[in-house]
């Protein structure tokens, strides 16, 4: 009896671990990820608006079809990237994920308080790169560090009914996500 409890302890024990294991390690086997799927259908370092999802073309899971969206893949290996994303009537929402699919960053119309939300995202080594007087971050500045130089973000704009899909989705398509060739300006002291 004591041989047989064991045989079961050990086997819940070990079917738990192999479990634990996978379920770990699928996301960096996968080769299907958001990031290859989207990689044949978008540019790099530029804003790609994603067609209306509809259940036979969805590219990626879960997709709502309320929503516009459009995807920057971006690599930070040539510099860092300066997002502007003009809010929609509705909602907007802008979120950041590596190359792994993990997200690590995400910011609405509501939490920016503006018509257009912008911010610089760079690498670690890049952010520490720059000259101490523009190192700012305020509330006319927003800075993000991305922990891997490759990754998405992904903008979405709520189209409350269906006949205002075209004003969000027009609204995504006036996004911009590139490459900054000159150092973020530092703001201006005394000004707001």
């Amino acid at each position: 009896m004591i041989r047989l409890l064991f045989a079961i302890i050990g086997g819940v024990v070990l079917g738990g671990i192999v479990h634990l294991v996978s379920v770990l390690a699928l996301p960096r086997i996968a080769t299907q990820d958001a990031y290859s799927r989207l990689a044949s259908v978008t540019k790099e370092n530029a804003v790609t608006t994603l067609p209306q999802t509809e259940p036979a073309n969805a590219l990626l899971p879960f997709m709502d079809p309320a929503f516009a969206m459009a995807v920057c893949r971006y690599d930070l290996a040539k510099g860092p990237i300066k997002l502007t994303v003009p809010v929609s009537q509705s909602y907007t929402s802008v979120s950041f994920y590596t190359r792994s699919d993990v997200a690590y960053y995400a910011i609405n119309d509501r939490s920016a308080g503006r018509r257009v939300i912008e911010l610089d995202l760079m690498t670690e080594a890049q952010h520490e790169a720059l000259p101490e007087e523009e190192d700012v971050t305020s509330a006319d500045r927003l800075i993000i560090d991305s922990p891997t130089s490759t990754g998405l973000i992904v903008l979405k704009a709520l189209a409350a009914e269906p006949g205002l899909m075209a004003q969000a989705q027009a609204s995504l398509a006036a996004s911009n996500c590139r490459v900054q060739t000159d150092p973020p300006a530092a703001p201006v002291k005394g000004k707001r």
